[in-house]
């Protein structure tokens, strides 16, 4: 078996020892990132090898984590963005692609009314989740944020 703390790493390497560094100090991914200064959600998909990590954020979680120097450049490196099924079999996320199959033609209906022929940006994106209480069961909110881009013509 590879040893993770003297090899070369991979992204994914780099995630299984956040993720082990994560549970052994016993972090949730809200600490993680205020510890860092960046958002719960990016920080998540950053560690979990969906985005690229600045350097200067890279260093302050391989500090936070006791992660081996080897580390950053795994998390600094421009990812690879695979997903290895069509749909998802976890029901949380199963969820996620039923809501955008059942709501994604009306929010590009109404994308398109409210701005014109174009998309919202995944890149120049921002997203919240935050828990609600309700009397009828705590709901999740889930707030996104992206950047309108219009279609070009040429």
């Amino acid at each position: 078996m590879k040893d993770l703390m003297t090899e070369s790493l991979t992204k994914e390497d780099a995630t299984a020892l956040i993720l082990q560094a994560k549970k052994r100090k016993g972090l949730t991914w809200e600490g993680i990132a205020e510890a860092i200064s960046m958002s719960p959600v990016w920080t998540h998909s950053a560690a979990m090898g969906m985005n690229a990590f600045p350097e200067p954020k890279a260093r302050e979680l391989m500090a936070l984590l006791d992660l081996p120097a080897e580390a950053i450049d795994a998390l600094t490196e421009s990812p690879t963005k695979i997903w290895d099924q069509a749909v998802p079999t976890d029901p949380c996320i199963y969820r996620l692609y039923e809501i955008v199959g059942v709501y994604g033609p009306t929010v590009k209906a109404l994308i398109h009314e409210k701005f014109g022929d174009g998309i919202m940006s995944a890149i120049d994106f921002d997203m919240k989740i935050d828990r609600v209480p309700s009397e009828k069961g705590d709901r999740v909110r889930i707030e996104m944020s992206g950047k309108y881009l219009q279609y070009n013509c040429w």
